[in-house]
């Protein structure tokens, strides 16, 4: 099973069609085919179902696709280390994170690199904590921003960042609770409620709560606040979030309160411990570790 055999056989996948794919690939269907075949006599295992308009995937084939996309990506991103120059420093530097404020450090430092190394690209991997965890694990991303303790972070080195984030209420300035300085859980518990997914999967939200999923009017669970916000704004809920992420200035319409008691989480800038760095990922390293005050851990 080579990197070619899983180009062809991503290809298939994408297109659900062996003629097409052939096109995109700019070769002809007989030799595709027989590729096709021969991953599959090579694995003991049928990947396609051949249908008389498509070709759909098997179970064996799903499983193969999400470890196909994965070796394709990390081959470029090895290749790419691999071919960067000796003398000025260019590449790729690959960083997972979920929204937060602190992404404006991540951004400062490779302003600050790029003043000296321009030819370094950057690639932002949105997800949450445990979708960036596991890219980290498996080598597709170089660097991941989580919200954690440190204790949790065995297979890691870290930095903890100078700032914190900070959890509110995101609403509508001519709501029922916009004429408060801080919200209590009491506050919230018979309200229509937009939900972190990530906080919520953590059981941290429900915890400030005081109060179970099941006990609480949840109306909406989002992956990305400013999606949620329109929401918020046709006056849908009252989303629980973190402060800065949205504008509530001006005729926004929106206003935030911070939560009381007060919730805070810590950010902290985490690789993989005895990774070899790429030299455009150490020169990051470097600047990430400048602006923190080095205020690292490493083992």
């Amino acid at each position: 099973m080579d990197i070619r055999s899983l180009q062809y056989f991503l290809a298939v996948a994408r297109e659900e069609s062996i003629s097409r794919a052939a096109e995109t690939l700019h070769m002809t269907q007989p030799p595709l085919s027989r590729a096709i075949k021969g991953l599959e006599d090579e694995l003991g295992k049928q990947l396609f179902i051949r249908g008389s308009r498509k070709v759909t995937l098997t179970d064996d084939g799903l499983i193969l696709r999400g470890r196909a996309e994965e070796i394709i990506e990390l081959t470029e991103k090895t290749k790419n280390e691999i071919i960067s120059s000796d003398y000025d420093i260019n590449g790729d530097v690959y960083i997972g994170s979920g929204e937060s404020e602190a992404v404006s450090i991540l951004a400062d430092a490779a302003h600050e690199l790029q003043k000296k190394h321009p030819n370094i690209h950057y690639h932002i991997n949105a997800g949450d904590g445990v979708e960036v965890a596991e890219k980290l694990d498996k080598g597709l991303i170089d660097f991941g921003l989580l919200v954690a303790e440190p204790t949790g972070f065995e297979k890691y080195n870290y930095i903890r960042l100078p700032v914190r984030d900070t959890w509110g209420v995101l609403m509508r300035e001519d709501s029922e609770l916009a004429g408060k300085e801080f919200i209590t859980a009491e506050d919230l518990w018979d309200k229509p409620l937009i939900v972190s997914q990530q906080a919520s999967k953590t059981g941290e939200m429900f915890r400030w709560l005081k109060k179970g999923e099941d006990e609480l009017s949840i109306v909406l669970k989002y992956d990305l606040i400013y999606n949620a916000s329109r929401f918020v704004k046709s006056g849908f809920g009252y989303l629980i979030g973190l402060d800065r992420l949205i504008n509530t200035a001006g005729d926004s319409g929106l206003c935030f309160r911070p939560v009381t008691p007060e919730w805070k989480s810590d950010l902290y800038f985490v690789w993989k411990k005895y990774q070899v760095l790429s030299r455009a990922s150490a020169a990051y390293l470097g600047e990430m570790q400048k602006l923190a005050g080095f205020n690292s851990t490493q083992n």
